[in-house]
């Protein structure tokens, strides 16, 4: 089955080939492991980071304790970018991953340069559109619409039939901010209605996109 994918989910693009030219350039490479820490929650923000391999998860803990999973980042996207001195959110591993750093001094330094300058705002305008969107998703839309919503960025970004879910539902549902029993309803409901199919835990296909995106809409 051939599924047309819709290319208007900002995720789907890739930071311009001069923000990748400028890690070559200007910055180092990192191997972290599976559930390694990048940075910590409140750690200054000097770095830049782009993933070259794997998925990369960024959460942030409340007062109370609980955790809210901010995004998930995979290869070709920007993250780290921050308003402020520090890190608002933590950044760990989910996968084993390959992550380029360069220091905002550096970048700093060759501020000017149109083609790095517009690359930048493009990754930072693309951060803000993800975080309009997943304050609408957690304000606005119900659970079967939050887990619809996830599956169909995911499928969008990938681009193919069959997607790798590398994280797990607790993942999820700190992401969705919903429990892992709702998670795992509304994906077996999902299923049922023949709307997603799971062959396993960590994967699934979508046999009817419109129907998803109708939900996620």
């Amino acid at each position: 089955m051939t599924l047309a994918y819709p290319m208007s989910d900002p995720r789907t693009a890739r930071p311009a080939t001069a923000l990748s030219d400028a890690f070559e350039r200007l910055g180092s490479r990192m191997s972290y492991g599976r559930d390694e820490e990048i940075y910590a929650q409140d750690d200054e923000a000097e770095m830049l980071y782009r993933v070259v391999r794997g998925v990369v998860r960024t959460s942030r803990l409340t007062v109370d304790g609980r955790r809210q999973v901010g995004d998930f980042y995979y290869a070709g996207d920007l993250f780290g970018l921050e308003p402020g001195p520090d890190h608002r959110f933590a950044a760990e591993a989910l996968t084993d991953c390959e992550i380029h750093l360069v220091r905002r001094s550096a970048v700093r330094a060759f501020a000017g340069d149109a083609e790095l300058d517009r690359a930048i705002l493009e990754a930072t305008r693309q951060e803000m559109e993800r975080l309009q969107e997943h304050v609408v998703m957690l304000g606005r839309k119900s659970a079967r619409e939050r887990v619809a919503s996830f599956l169909m960025s995911l499928a969008q970004r990938r681009e193919e039939t069959h997607v790798d879910l590398p994280m797990g539902r607790q993942d999820m549902a700190d992401y969705l901010g919903l429990t892992i029993e709702t998670v795992s309803r509304m994906l077996t409901q999902l299923q049922g209605d023949d709307i997603v199919e799971f062959p396993s835990s960590r994967r699934f296909q979508v046999r009817k996109w419109n129907a998803l995106e109708a939900l996620a809409a």
